[in-house]
């Protein structure tokens, strides 16, 4: 869209505010909101002035005027706001004009044109499946002497015995019961309808949507595939109606990967391809699950430097109590076609040429989807410049469950790494694929590593419940 056409929009739906977002080095979203009355061309050539200095992880106070500037792509008619608001993603440049190498949202945007100058394809498709969890009511804390969180779901197995719903009702979700059941069982129908529905107003197009696995209502909705950047807008996009139709029905959202114990978590299965022009490059009939050496070599990539992508795609403490045997986690570091126990999966099922892609089934929604993504990519991309061949090393194709192998069988497998110490720990050493094209720096890598060790260093400290359990009575 072009700057007049963002302009007659907001004329046309009489709007009164627009709201000017960027998104930090977590994911999360931050908003500047002007008066329409103060929007104009100059808006889209000047930008919106902002204080890096106060989002963890961008600038010191020393140097902390930072720009937003508007991507006239990327709007949206805000569903939530009493006056009508406008909303638009932007990059972050410094006020100078270049574009901040710590900005997310351009670091997607390089991958996406370093794609373009390698002369493999001309655009990478990304699509993610996206789980969270709906609670009724969340309370946490931490403190010198206590430290706890309890959530709760009308929903959840643990409250076939509670009496304060005037009278318990049954059809509870049992542990690992929750796949599409219908209804009364699954209580959220009409929650993920509306979800939908707003989704489709704000432009996305939803595919489907169901209850999984887990109990305490955890639920999915997919949205169709689009190129790298404007997916990843597209998922902040989706998490923003999840969040606030949650609150709507009086029910918090969560993406967490783990946030019960002894039950399925959440992931982000993330389906990627390449395309020449109108041309799917990831197919070939009547090769392995139909994939063409390009797509082998692009799974030889994103297997090879897995322990270092995962820093990204993976980037919470608690990503790692997902990633664990049992529970449906993909932290076995090969590939198979249809096969879930496998890190990357080759989707089979009704598959035309155009919809051949890879499945990387380990990441999950604490990623910040325009890292991750481009990570994702440039791995990919390694792999196919380097010819990388999955087999070769060992890693599949696994055509099997491979949580029934031999403890001998399993041992020649290799897995994810089992914290977010040890992911970190394999990006230092495992980085130049990144910066490639000069798509990361090395300031980038060494500011998120640093970010990200306090992060897991702070937990790390902290008392944990359980070990009250273990170790009171020594």
């Amino acid at each position: 869209m072009s700057v007049q056409g963002v302009l007659d929009k907001i004329k046309e739906n009489n709007i009164q505010f627009v709201d000017f977002r960027f998104v930090d080095l977590s994911g999360h979203a931050h908003h500047i909101t002007l008066p329409s009355t103060e929007v104009d061309g100059d808006t889209f050539v000047n930008g919106v002035a902002f204080d890096g200095s106060s989002i963890p992880g961008f600038r010191g106070i020393e140097e902390s005027d930072m720009v937003m500037m508007p991507d006239t792509d990327s709007v949206f008619i805000d569903a939530f706001t009493d006056h009508p608001t406008l909303n638009i993603m932007c990059n972050i440049h410094t006020p100078d004009g270049e574009r901040y190498e710590r900005d997310p949202r351009s670091i997607a945007q390089k991958a996406e044109e370093y794609l373009q100058t390698t002369g493999i394809g001309t655009a990478a498709f990304f699509a993610p499946e996206s789980e969270f969890f709906l609670f009724d009511d969340v309370r946490y804390e931490t403190k010198m002497n206590t430290s706890f969180f309890s959530v709760d779901s009308e929903e959840a197995a643990w409250n076939t015995a509670r009496k304060e719903e005037g009278g318990n009702l049954g059809y509870k979700v049992g542990v690992k019961g929750g796949y599409v059941p219908v209804a009364p069982v699954d209580s959220q129908q009409d929650i993920r309808s509306e979800m939908v529905r707003l989704m489709q107003e704000a432009g996305l197009r939803v595919e489907r949507h169901h209850h999984e696995v887990a109990t305490a209502g955890q639920a999915e909705i997919n949205f169709r595939f689009d190129t790298l950047t404007k997916t990843a807008d597209n998922l902040l996009l989706y998490k923003y109606i999840v969040n606030n139709v949650a609150r709507q029905y009086g029910k918090s959202a969560t993406f967490m990967p783990k946030p019960l114990f002894g039950d399925n978590g959440s992931g982000m299965h993330v389906h990627q391809s390449i395309f020449n022009g109108d041309s799917p490059l990831f197919y070939e009939k009547g090769a392995y699950a139909n994939l063409s050496p390009m797509a082998i070599h692009y799974i030889g990539g994103i297997l090879h430097h897995a322990p270092a992508l995962i820093a990204l795609t993976n980037p919470s403490t608690n990503s790692f109590k997902r990633l664990v045997p049992g529970y449906e986690a993909p932290v076995n570091l090969v590939f198979s076609k249809g096969n879930r126990s496998a890190a990357v999966r080759i989707p089979v099922a009704a598959v035309t040429p155009k919809g051949c892609r890879i499945e990387f089934r380990t990441p999950d929604s604490t990623a910040n989807p325009y890292l991750a993504f481009a990570a994702m990519l440039l791995a990919g991309l390694d792999g196919i410049k380097r010819k990388i061949d999955p087999t070769a090393l060992g890693y599949g194709p696994y055509d099997k469950n491979i949580y029934d192998l031999s403890d001998a069988e399993k041992a020649e497998i290799r897995s994810v790494p089992g914290s977010l110490d040890e992911a970190l720990d394999a990006l230092e050493a495992d980085s130049e694929f990144l910066t490639e094209g000069g798509v990361f720096t090395q300031d980038f890598i060494d500011n998120y590593v640093a970010f990200k060790r306090g992060e897991a260093k702070a937990v790390a400290i902290r008392v944990h419940p359980y070990e009250y359990n273990l170790y009171f009575d020594c």
